[in-house]
C-alpha cells in the first residue's frame, strides 16, 4: 500500500513539481549532478537494492505515537476520574488523541504529496502565516487564554497553537534563506535580515509568553544557518547573545528565577511545595519504576501527584510504569529518528540538493532539541519548562506538525532514493 502511495502522490500536479527553470549559477541546489553524486548513484545501483520509501522509519514514527496514544491514555485517567467520578469521561482524551492523529496522518499524505522544490516556494509565504498567526493569539475572542498564557487561536471547532507550527516554518524559511544567501553566508550582513525576522518572532511568543517554545525555535533556526555555511565567528558570537538574553530572561522575572535555582535543590522543603513540586513527583515516579516498572497503568504519580502527567511529564509516567528498560527503548526510538532524519538530509547535500538537506537535518534538531530539553526537564537535569515528547504527549497542533515534518523527511528521502536509481532532477 506504501509503495502504491509513493507512485501515486507524486502526480499530484496541482501541488507542484512542474519543471522549474533553473536558477543562477551562483546557487548549487539545482544544478546537474556532480561526478562525485553520479558515483554515488552507480555505487548505490551496483550495491544495493534501492527500496522506494524508508518503510524503517514509517515504522518507528508510527511505533513513538501507538506508544505515546497508550501512554497518554494511562496517564489521563486519573485526571478524568477527579473531574466526573462516575468514569463516564474516561476515554476523552484517548479519543482525542486519537483523532489528532488520525488528521495529522491524513495531512501527512498531502505534505508528502508536495515537492521539496514546492516547499521552498513556500518558505517565506508560510512564515509570515506563522508570524500572523502568532500576532492573532493576543486579538480578543480569537486568542484563548490557559493557564495564565494566551498560546492558542480558536478556530471554530477547534484550537491550534501557532508556536508549534512556526517550529516547523522557520526550519523552511531558514532553508530556504541559506540556498539563498548561500553566496553570502559567511558575512555578517547575510544574518541581519533574519535576525530582524526572528527578533519579531521572539517578541511575540515572549508576550505569550512561551520561553520553552522560544527556545527550540531559536535553537533550530541557529542550527540550519550553521549547517547552511554561517560563518561560525558570527555564529558563536551569536550564541553567547542569545544565552545573555535567556539569562536576562531567568534573573530579571522572579517566578522564572525562583524555577530555575530551585531545581537544583528540589528536595528542599521551600523548593519541594513550590517551583519544584513537578520537578520532584516526576524524579520520584521515575525511582519508583525502577528496571521494569510497576507495570502499564500501576502507576501512582498520576493520581493527583504529578501535575501534566500525559502532557509535559508523560516520560515520567513512562518511568514509572515501564521502568528503566521503557525509558531506553522511547530513548534509542528517538535518537533512531533524529540519526536518520540527519542522514536523509546528508545525502540530499549529496546529491547537491542543498534546501531539502537543510530541511530533512532542520526536522532532526527540532526533534532532537526538544527530546532533549523534555527529558532534562522529567529526570531533574534541566530546569522545569513547558515541553511535551514529541509524538506522544497529548497535544493535536503539536502531533499535527511532527507528522507532517516526518512526512516532508519522507519526501526528500524519497526523491534522493530516485536519484539513487538514476533518476533526473527536477529543475
Amino acid at each position: 500500500m506504501l509503495s502504491r502511495l509513493g507512485n501515486l502522490l507524486p502526480a499530484f500536479g496541482w501541488l507542484g513539481g512542474a519543471d522549474r527553470t533553473e536558477p543562477g549559477s551562483g546557487k548549487a541546489v539545482r544544478g546537474r549532478r556532480s561526478p562525485a553524486s553520479r558515483a554515488l548513484n552507480r555505487s548505490a545501483l551496483e550495491n544495493t537494492s534501492v527500496q522506494r520509501f524508508d518503510a524503517a522509519l514509517v515504522w518507528m514514527t508510527a511505533l513513538l505515537l501507538g506508544l505515546g496514544l497508550v501512554m497518554v491514555y494511562s496517564a489521563s485517567i486519573a485526571i478524568l476520574e477527579r473531574r466526573d467520578p462516575t468514569g463516564g469521561s474516561a476515554t476523552f482524551y484517548l479519543v482525542r488523541q486519537s483523532a489528532a492523529i488520525g488528521m495529522a496522518l491524513v495531512a501527512s499524505v498531502f505534505a508528502y504529496a508536495v515537492p521539496p522544490e514546492r516547499w521552498q516556494q513556500l518558505a517565506r509565504p508560510l512564515f509570515a502565516v506563522g508570524a500572523v498567526l502568532l500576532i492573532l493569539v493576543f486579538v480578543p475572542v480569537i486568542g484563548k487564554r490557559a493557564g495564565g498564557a494566551v498560546r492558542w487561536v480558536t478556530l471554530g471547532f477547534t484550537t491550534i497553537q501557532p508556536t508549534e507550527l512556526m517550529k516547523l516554518f522557520v526550519i523552511l524559511y531558514a532553508a530556504d534563506y541559506s540556498v539563498r544567501k548561500q553566496q553570502i553566508m559567511g558575512q555578517w550582513r547575510a544574518f541581519v535580515p533574519m535576525a530582524i525576522a526572528l527578533s519579531v518572532v521572539g517578541l511575540l511568543i515572549m508576550r505569550q509568553p512561551d520561553l520553552g517554545a522560544l527556545i527550540v525555535i531559536l535553537m533550530v533556526a541557529m542550527g540550519v544557518l550553521f549547517l547552511g555555511g554561517m560563518n561560525s565567528r558570527l555564529f558563536f558570537g551569536m550564541v553567547a547573545f542569545l544565552v545573555a538574553v535567556f539569562a536576562a530572561f531567568i534573573l530579571f522575572v522572579p517566578f522564572r528565577r525562583a524555577r530555575f535555582f530551585s531545581y537544583l535543590d528540589p528536595f528542599a522543603r521551600a523548593n519541594a511545595e513550590g517551583s519544584s513540586y513537578q520537578l520532584t513527583h516526576s524524579l520520584m515516579a521515575i525511582g519508583k519504576g525502577e528496571w521494569l516498572g510497576s507495570g502499564l497503568g500501576a502507576g501512582v504519580a498520576k493520581l493527583n501527584f504529578l501535575p501534566e502527567p500525559h502532557t509535559d511529564f508523560l516520560f515520567a509516567t513512562i518511568g514509572e510504569e515501564l521502568g528503566m528498560v521503557g525509558m531506553l527503548v522511547v530513548i534509542i526510538m528517538f535518537f533512531w529518528v533524529v540519526r536518520r532524519c540527519f542522514e536523509i538530509g546528508r545525502q540530499a547535500i549529496a546529491f547537491e540538493e542543498l534546501f531539502s538537506g537543510l530541511v530533512a537535518q532542520g526536522v532532526g534538531l527540532w526533534i532532537g532539541i526538544q527530546v532533549f530539553i523534555n527529558l532534562g526537564v522529567n529526570l531533574g537535569l534541566l530546569p522545569t519548562k513547558g515541553l511535551t515528547l514529541p509524538f506522544m504527549s497529548f497535544g493535536g497542533s503539536a502531533i499535527l506538525m511532527n507528522c507532517v515534518a516526518m512526512a516532508i523527511v519522507l519526501r526528500i528521502d524519497v526523491e534522493n532514493r530516485r536519484l539513487m536509481r538514476g533518476g533526473d532532477k527536477k529543475r
